[in-house]
């Protein structure tokens, strides 16, 4: 294990370190340094620090652990891999992913998901622990998103205009979801049982990682929201 002290370093400093490494490497002092592991394959990262924006971009068969909070667009167009982080994340995580794993054991900000989609046999999830911000999966073409609403501070699951242009995927708030309101294309009911055994591998995985008990989430219902049109912006746009 190789450890980088990005204390003084500047972004393209440190990447460049990054790129010459040939093990797994820890990163300590990290503060805001940008595009961190991108297009990254084969190793193990673990950053101790708040990374830049778009930590994770373009990721291939990696693992990014967060000991901290992320900034915007962890995960940016992300093919594979995992990206752990054990505090909150920006807005625009997970921008066009199309494969892989974003889990976030706190909140996320705006535009989570957004564009995001499946890619051949790839299907790309996203769990958040906490809430999710306004315009959650915001054009969602394909993929797995999962909220949880473990510590949601008095606020909504999610925020305004979620699932805006969904197209494609799943989305699953944990919990009945009735004071919220979704848009005429998509399809929001009680996830049946054959639905939540759909996301139960990704939900013990995210218990394993973070201490939670799956049973214990899955003891309560949740929302599961689905396009229901072929072409979801023509109901945008044409008045009833």
């Amino acid at each position: 294990m190789q450890i980088i002290d990005a204390a003084n370093l500047d972004y393209r400093t440190l990447n460049e370190a990054l790129r010459g490494a040939e093990t797994d490497y820890t990163i300590e002092g990290c503060c805001g340094q940008r595009f961190i592991a991108a297009g990254m394959s084969e190793k193990n990262l673990t950053i101790e620090g708040i990374p830049g924006n778009a930590l994770g971009a373009y990721l291939n068969n990696a693992n990014i652990t967060v000991n901290a909070n992320a900034q915007d667009a962890v995960g940016d167009t992300m093919n594979e891999g995992k990206i752990l982080i054990h505090g909150n994340i920006g807005d625009a995580a997970g921008y066009a992913m199309r494969g892989g794993k974003i889990y976030v054991k706190g909140n996320a900000g705006y535009r989570a998901g957004i564009h995001m989609k499946a890619y051949k046999e790839k299907i790309p999830v996203m769990i958040i622990g906490g809430y999710a911000g306004s315009f959650l999966g915001e054009y969602q073409a394909g993929g797995i998103i999962i909220v949880l609403g473990l510590h949601k501070d008095n606020k909504r699951i999610v925020g305004n205009f979620p699932c805006t242009g969904m197209h494609g995927g799943k989305m699953f708030l944990r919990g009945s979801c009735e004071d919220i309101h979704f848009p005429k294309q998509v399809t929001a009911r009680c996830a049946a049982a054959e639905e939540l055994d759909e996301i139960r591998e990704y939900l013990s995985e995210y218990c394993s990682d973070f201490g939670y008990s799956a049973d214990e989430l899955l003891s309560k219902p949740f929302t599961v929201i689905t396009p229901d049109s072929k072409n979801p912006y023509k109901q945008m746009y044409i008045a009833n």
